[in-house]
């Protein structure tokens, strides 16, 4: 999937009636953040479920909706990928899948990394790489949750996931090298911490170093995110780590990385 080149509303009250149809029936992508937020998934769900004929899905997913101790955006995004693996496996529609990987709706394709991730007879591996388009989508929020979608899994088995996403690092594509960052950072945004990076972020290296001077702005902010992370529990190895690469990889673009870095460093001094 391209970026769209749609502009999105500033307020979900301005997104115009006929987009709004648009987006709730699956017919194309969210433009900006507030579009995606806007979305009714359950409404979209409903709409997906008719088209593809499976109805027989929608009331068990929603009745776990519903029990949801909080209902976001991305609680939702789980619960309905992870219901449709359910309800999937239980009519042995091995070909559901494949039927909604590549729909035109950012969010369809969000609970697509979901539903991945419920086969537990994949390995870590054999996840990773089924993930890996979804991480080079076109489009942001299916970037996010594809990494969203595996972080428990690289949480359960850190020292493999770095082995494996720090090939990763030599992807052309900006958007898979910085999955390997993202996915990992210590601390993240709206996910659990990975307490054993926190302590020991130095098991990040074989992911972080290759990335120091990445031309990409997307991996910079990644990474220096990721080390920020690091500094608020391991503040020495942070700033010995900006120290070795100010001195060995003199560039703008590392210079930019070491400055978000060690940003909340520097507010304590």
């Amino acid at each position: 999937m391209t970026e769209t080149k749609r502009k999105g509303s500033r307020s979900a009250k301005d997104i115009p009636t006929a987009i709004m149809e648009q987006l709730n029936a699956g017919k194309i992508e969210t433009a900006n953040l507030v579009e995606w937020l806007a979305v009714d998934q359950k409404i979209l769900l409903k709409n997906l479920l008719e088209e593809k004929e499976r109805t027989s899905y929608l009331a068990p997913i929603l009745e776990n909706i519903e029990q949801l101790k909080k209902q976001t955006v991305n609680t939702i995004n789980e619960a309905i990928g992870k219901g449709l693996y359910k309800q999937a496996l239980q009519a042995d529609d091995s070909q559901f899948l494949m039927e909604i990987v590549s729909l035109p709706s950012d969010l369809v394709r969000c609970w697509a990394t979901y539903y991945i991730t419920c086969d537990e007879n994949r390995t870590l591996q054999e996840t990773l790489e089924l993930i890996k388009p979804f991480a080079a989508d076109g489009h942001f929020g299916v970037r996010e949750i594809s990494w969203l979608s595996v972080r428990k899994l690289i949480s359960e088995d850190i020292s493999q996931s770095i082995k494996i996403l720090s090939e990763w690092t030599k992807s052309k594509d900006e958007n898979v090298r910085r999955f390997a960052s993202e996915a990992t950072r210590p601390r993240g945004v709206w996910c659990e911490h990975i307490e054993v990076l926190k302590q020991q972020p130095e098991l990040g290296l074989p992911i972080l170093e290759p990335l120091r001077s990445d031309k990409a702005k997307y991996v910079q902010d990644s990474v220096g995110n990721w080390l920020n992370d690091a500094s608020k529990s391991q503040p020495k190895f942070v700033t010995q780590l900006c120290e070795k690469w100010r001195k060995e990889s003199p560039s703008k673009e590392t210079d930019y990385i070491i400055k978000k870095a060690l940003r909340t460093i520097e507010k304590k001094t």
